[in-house]
């Protein structure tokens, strides 16, 4: 997905619809408690095809639109079957993400602003969407429907809403990829680790972790595709399918040899998840180091154990703890510990010699917690927005990789 961010002009489509109505948050009192983002909101809207923009934004549809398969060809026969008239109800619609949605009932006019290309534009639906486009000039108005829904306030919970909304491609590239054994490389990097049996590499596998998930946490460990400071890889926080459509490139180009970036990364493999762990369990203690009176529970993003509620577990370890720490605050501090790697002589990746990099983050760990807390509170107690920050990235990089200097 890009990482593109906001826009110099908020982007306005106005367009009229059929129907237009709004779907009540049932947790706004909640839901407005939230970590900087507006409450989400939902409606639901039926247009004719004809009145659909052309200009939606796609950055945000993690799928590509290949419009010869079997099931996009049936969508353009739906769609130009005017003797039924049934295509909003045979298609699932479209989904948008937006800044704000409001609808003029004199006018029936629907006006949707967007300003952020990363989380703003059409989740899902990006086949029906391109299919009209190409195809509703061979159609009559009010002929054919298609069903829009359209979300609002959800920012903050973007990489999971597409990830949720877009599994049926992204599970049959995993199953074929599993079926011709290019996860083989990751099964041998992490064969040994005690989460293993609960990585899922195909569909309708048993496990609670997707393969999609440790490959964005490796992403940001590859020389080969982020040698320095510039470029980031902030895509592991706001990219995640992506990751899966890299490795099986790099898989197709390079097999398992020594050349593939992952075959690279065998050495240090089990220490990246060990270093997740660290990260993830000792956050609040780190947090603790600066702000001995500090409560680390009422950082924005960070969720505290109810009293007498189960603890939360860590991701991999399963280790329990008193907190629940989001993604955008863990991403960017594990990722600035790849300043610690180094190609070595033979072209496989290692730590730079002389330093152990669990030692390099007890020692910086408290500096890389404030820093990207004070991030997240400079940008609206935002998680979301210092996850995807390539400023907060950056500075977490430079700090560990000054530390190598001195």
């Amino acid at each position: 997905m890009s990482t593109t961010t906001t826009m110099e002009e908020p982007l306005t489509l106005s367009f009229k619809v059929e129907s237009f109505r709004r779907i009540p948050n049932p947790y706004k009192a909640t839901a407005a408690e939230g970590v900087g983002d507006a409450a989400p909101e939902m409606y639901v809207a039926i247009c004719d095809v004809k009145n659909i923009p052309g200009n939606i934004p796609m950055d945000t549809n993690p799928r590509k639109q290949k419009l010869t398969t079997t099931v996009a060809k049936k969508i353009k026969a739906s769609l130009l079957d005017e003797a039924s008239l049934d295509f909003y109800l045979l298609n699932r619609g479209i989904l948008l993400s937006a800044k704000k949605a409001s609808f003029n009932n004199y006018s029936n006019e629907l006006t949707i602003t967007m300003d952020d290309l990363s989380c703003h534009g059409d989740v899902d639906g990006g086949h029906t969407y391109k299919i009209i486009l190409e195809n509703r000039d061979q159609l009559e108005e009010g002929k054919q429907y298609v069903k829009l829904e359209i979300l609002t306030g959800i920012e903050g919970i973007f990489e999971s809403l597409a990830a949720a909304r877009n599994t049926s491609t992204q599970v049959k590239d995993q199953s074929i990829a599993e079926l011709e054994h290019r996860f083989d490389l990751i099964k041998r990097g992490i064969g040994d680790l005690p989460f293993y049996d609960r990585v899922f590499f195909e569909e309708n596998a048993e496990g609670d972790i997707d393969v999609c998930d440790v490959l964005a946490i490796l992403n940001m460990f590859n020389l080969d595709r982020y040698p320095g400071s510039d470029p980031l890889p902030v895509n592991s926080y706001n990219g995640r399918q992506t990751h899966v459509d890299y490795y099986l490139q790099q898989h197709h180009e390079h097999g398992d040899a020594e050349s593939n970036p992952y075959a690279k990364m065998l050495p240090v493999m089990k220490d990246i998840f060990e270093l997740h762990e660290q990260v993830e369990t000792k956050m609040g203690d780190y947090y603790r180091e600066l702000y001995p009176n500090g409560k680390f529970g009422a950082v924005k993003g960070v969720s505290v154990m109810k009293q007498g509620g189960k603890p939360y577990l860590s991701k991999f370890g399963q280790k329990e703890m008193n907190y629940f720490i989001p993604r955008a605050f863990i991403y960017p501090i594990l990722g600035s510990l790849r300043a610690l790697l180094e190609v070595k002589p033979d072209g496989a990746y290692g730590w730079k010699d002389g330093y152990d990099p669990s030692e390099v983050l007890d020692k910086l760990g408290s500096q890389l917690v404030d820093t990207t807390v004070e991030r997240s509170r400079s940008l609206g107690n935002n998680p979301n927005a210092v996850g995807k920050d390539k400023g907060n990235w950056k500075t977490l990089y430079q700090t560990v990789l000054i530390d190598t200097l001195c």
